[in-house]
């Protein structure tokens, strides 16, 4: 198996002057679920090299297992530090893909052309899918070989208003993630605020939260076997 990990590139909270970027559990929980499991993982972002990573999920109280694993280990640490340019990347030869969440997403991958071509390839193959957090809004522009929203008609889940309302940041963030994936026509629903809740549509498989990462990464491996 060799699995694409799309990463943002997108380090700036709106206009706050704080910084966002990726959220560190939901990068360090899939690649280690993906990794043991025997896959190959390429990383990549819109810029290449090191992707920006939250500060808030470097935080004490936001570890896990796996971020405690990934601060351990130095090749993991060194493939992060150098993913490759999604304008050199081709659907062709992986047999999934899969985006973590952070804040940074909603800017820049949402509308990154690279980004929702690969996606539109991924989905014209008939391959797997996942994104978790904020990243199903990578999801947003990209289309079905009819034209039709990707998302239109399929179960998704994904950061939800009132959890986005948690954080305090539905006035910072260019839009609520919850309202445009139904906007777009996406079956929308989620579990608890904080819980794990993932939701599998054929080969799409999108997660809600930080507590979804691990699960979402175990539907996508459950698929692929």
């Amino acid at each position: 198996m060799k699995i694409l990990m799309v990463l943002t590139s997108h380090d700036q909270l709106g206009d706050t002057g704080n910084k966002t970027g990726f959220w560190l559990e939901e990068f360090a929980a899939p690649y280690y679920v993906l990794r043991d499991a025997g896959a190959e993982v390429v990383l990549a972002s819109p810029a290449g090299g090191q992707p920006p990573l939250d500060p808030k999920s470097d935080e004490p109280d936001a570890q896990t297992d796996a971020t405690r694993r990934f601060a351990q280990d130095q090749e993991a640490q060194a493939n992060l530090a150098n993913t490759h340019k999604l304008t050199g990347i081709k659907a062709d030869g992986y047999d999934a893909i899969f985006y973590p969440g952070g804040h940074g997403p909603i800017w820049d991958l949402y509308r990154d052309t690279h980004s929702i071509a690969l996606l539109e390839a991924f989905l014209q193959a008939d391959k797997p899918i996942g994104a978790v957090c904020h990243a199903p809004a990578v999801l947003l522009q990209a289309r079905t070989a009819t034209g039709e929203p990707l998302v239109k008609g399929r179960k998704v889940t994904g950061f939800s208003n009132s959890e986005e309302e948690a954080v305090g940041l539905t006035k910072v963030v260019p839009y609520l993630l919850e309202d445009s994936l139904k906007e777009k026509g996406g079956l929308y629903s989620k579990g608890d605020d904080w819980g794990s809740f993932v939701l599998v549509d054929g080969k799409l498989v999108t997660g809600q939260n930080p507590g979804s990462s691990e699960e979402a990464a175990k539907a996508l491996l459950d698929i692929l076997r």
